[in-house]
């Protein structure tokens, strides 16, 4: 056999290589962002800490959004995620609130808000009878049992 052809040759022992990701326990790929890191030239050196506790907190961050989206998508009785359920999540939380406050989501929409001055106003009690209408001629009333009669609308009388 050719040197380099089969697998883990060159490697003493035999052993298959683990990636940093899999050493960590992450789903993000540490290698692919120890290459950005690099890349982007932020820093002469990067040490080999520094691309795994960016992925760890990215993952959690990634993690932490996609949980309260799947929870707003089945809020509303759906099973996929979609822009919406990400800005609901987002803007319901209020520490990632704060973290993407100037960020727009395309297609996210605002969240239901409505002023509380433009509510219309409550009544004071709920047996109150100044609000029932006056009704001036009934034609038979259950309530009184005689045509004619002026009363109030509430039929307690």
């Amino acid at each position: 056999m050719a040197k380099g052809s089969a697998p883990g040759a060159g490697r003493k022992g035999g052993k298959k290589a683990v990636s940093r990701s899999a050493k960590a326990g992450l789903q993000f790929a540490v290698g692919r962002i120890a290459r950005y890191l690099k890349k982007g030239k932020y820093a002469e050196r990067v040490g080999a800490g520094a691309p795994v506790y960016l992925a760890a907190g990215m993952e959690y961050l990634a993690a932490e959004v996609l949980e309260l989206a799947g929870n707003a998508a089945r809020d509303n009785k759906k099973n996929r995620i979609i822009p919406r359920h990400i800005q609901l999540a987002i803007r319901n939380d209020e520490e990632l609130s704060k973290l993407l406050g100037t960020v727009t989501i395309a297609a996210g929409g605002v969240l239901p808000n409505i002023h509380s001055v433009l509510l219309p106003k409550k009544s004071k009690k709920a047996g109150d009878s100044a609000d029932v209408p006056l009704v001036t001629t009934c034609v038979l009333c259950l309530a009184c049992g005689s045509p004619g009669e002026q009363h109030r609308g509430d039929r307690t009388e």
